[in-house]
């Protein structure tokens, strides 16, 4: 966090102190984790289809309120903030682990 911040001083005295209470430093990534978990994923396709979170949950034996929070999750990690937002990002297969961002969905309408 001080090094984000540029606070070189301060990230010195927290790593030396963080050293002598036994602890180490753990080493920055590059940059934040943006993946999308499995839940996630599927979750931010249903919703590009177009089903509502009640619809979902009962597609994933969850509640529509654990929905609601993976999806704000989902938003916040593609830097969206709405469902209409879903269909532009999730046609670009690095959103979602291995293309999962395009592969269709099915409808549910029980042909298949």
């Amino acid at each position: 966090m001080f090094s984000t911040a540029g606070l070189d001083g301060f990230t010195d005295r927290a790593n030396r102190e963080l050293r002598a209470t036994g602890e180490s430093v753990r080493p920055r990534r590059n940059g934040p984790d943006n993946s999308l978990t499995a839940q996630e994923s599927v979750i931010a396709r249903l919703a590009r289809a177009g089903m509502s979170n009640l619809e979902i949950g009962v597609e994933l034996f969850i509640s529509a309120r654990t929905v609601e929070w993976h999806l704000r999750k989902v938003y916040v990690k593609l830097g969206i903030s709405s469902r209409r937002e879903l269909r532009r990002v999730l046609t670009d297969s690095r959103a979602l682990p291995d293309g999962a961002g395009l592969s269709p969905v099915s409808s549910g309408d029980g042909a298949g």
